[in-house]
């Protein structure tokens, strides 16, 4: 651990460097230390709170939340992980990123608070992230968890709506290896008689029967609330009746009205508290923004970003990719980390995909382009390249791709991260 703090005058980048070398492990579930320097940071919760887990479309559900209570006026603090290209994406307030010197702000105040308490990167920044929100004076507080749920930091606050998307094999060393055992863990963010809104239509039973022992108010996708698809439009039902002709969500799949049903019923759970209209959930639908989930660039050849990396995800992306318009080959750029279940992703996209450039991710979890390719080859995939970065497989893939060709970019946050600063270099160069 370094000797020397920064202070409130030290670049944010300087910050990060400093809180992702302040504990040993980069991941320490758990929740003692966070609460110890929760409580010396004197935090209370004196605004609404939603917490939001799962494996597969809990940003989704994140951003439309957010996006409806901003349309209806209300002051949004939004903390999600990870980001793509800038640290500030994961402390939003008042629809926009937090500003450096917010951050260093936030983060030189847990810092005089933790003493000698250790924090992960992922825990600092959860604490850090409630102080600004709180120095900005945000009506509600929106919180994605990291991992898991019940051990995760964001679960040092209580939920006042707690809200679980789908669920899938992921992070299995730390969740394990069962849907009924990962079931649990996600379950942990559910408080007693308060609002437990289960997205996945087939969810574990440890989800509802810890969610029931605890006597919260269970809500379930299929039971309690729904939707109906139309053409042109859907339908939403639940407790408070029927809400038709909706426009489609502006984010992109089928997944996104279960998403979308999931979102409104955590926000009619709140009423009593965050009164919104149907027309700020209208608005707040069709206004809503995710980069990096099925985002679809404009030009040609088109190009695909999406952060699927678990085997639920990918076959998201697999419908997603069949229900575009026809493209005459699609090239793959994919890259991920080595922890994954890289066969069982490749297998839901294969029928999806003509040409495979593979490419390695940096750090000590990031699976090199050879480990990828052999992985792909037991599959029997043929991939045609190796790269040393998703940056120069998509340029390659650039090169070969006819006008009308698709480029799908996807396997991990940081693959679409190097797809994105690369596309955008490319932006600045032509308008400069």
């Amino acid at each position: 651990m370094q000797s020397i703090s920064p202070t409130r005058h030290t670049p944010l980048q300087g910050w990060l460097e400093y809180i992702e070398g302040a504990h040993a492990q980069a991941i320490e579930l758990g929740l003692e230390r966070v609460q110890w320097v929760k409580r010396t940071l004197g935090i209370k919760q004196d605004v609404p709170v939603i917490i939001v887990g799962g494996t597969n479309g809990k940003g989704s559900i994140c951003a439309m939340l957010e996006r409806i209570l901003h349309c209806a006026g209300y002051r949004v603090g939004l903390y999600t992980s990870p980001h793509l290209l800038d640290y500030n994406e994961r402390v939003r307030i008042d629809g926009d990123p937090a500003s450096d010197v917010q951050l260093c702000e936030s983060f030189a105040r847990v810092e005089e608070a933790r003493g000698d308490t250790h924090l992960t990167y992922f825990e600092f920044g959860t604490l850090a992230a409630w102080q600004a929100f709180s120095m900005a004076g945000a009506d509600v507080v929106i919180m994605e968890v990291g991992l898991g749920g019940r051990l995760d930091a964001v679960n040092t606050f209580d939920a006042d709506c707690a809200i679980v998307a789908s669920i899938d094999f992921d992070h299995m060393d730390y969740l394990g290896e069962t849907r009924e055992a990962i079931g649990f863990e996600k379950a942990g963010i559910f408080r007693p008689g308060r609002p437990a809104i289960v997205g996945d239509a087939q969810p574990p039973h440890s989800l509802l029967d810890h969610a029931r022992s605890i006597d919260a108010d269970l809500q379930e996708m299929g039971k309690d609330f729904g939707y109906t698809a139309e053409r042109g439009q859907w339908a939403y039902w639940g407790r408070r009746g029927r809400r038709g002709g909706l426009a489609y969500p502006a984010l992109r799949g089928a997944v996104q009205l279960a998403n979308a049903s999931t979102a409104i019923a955590g926000l009619e759970a709140l009423v009593d508290r965050l009164p919104v209209s149907m027309q700020d959930v209208r608005r707040g639908l069709i206004e809503v923004e995710l980069p990096g989930r099925f985002q679809v660039l404009p030009g040609r050849p088109t190009v695909v970003l999406d952060v699927a990396h678990n085997p639920q995800a990918a076959g998201v992306l697999a419908d997603n990719l069949g229900g575009m318009a026809f493209h005459p080959e699609t090239w793959a750029v994919i890259g991920m980390l080595a922890d994954k279940d890289i066969a069982k992703v490749a297998e839901r996209v294969r029928g999806r995909i003509d040409h495979w450039f593979v490419a390695g991710l940096p750090g000590p979890r990031g699976a090199t382009a050879e480990a990828l390719a052999r992985i792909l080859a037991d599959c029997g995939l043929h991939v045609e390249a190796c790269f040393d970065s998703p940056a120069n497989a998509y340029r390659a893939a650039r090169e070969e791709a006819g006008e009308n060709d698709r480029i799908v970019a996807f396997g991990s946050f940081l693959t679409v991260a190097d797809v994105l600063r690369t596309i955008d270099d490319e932006r600045k160069r032509r308008t400069t």
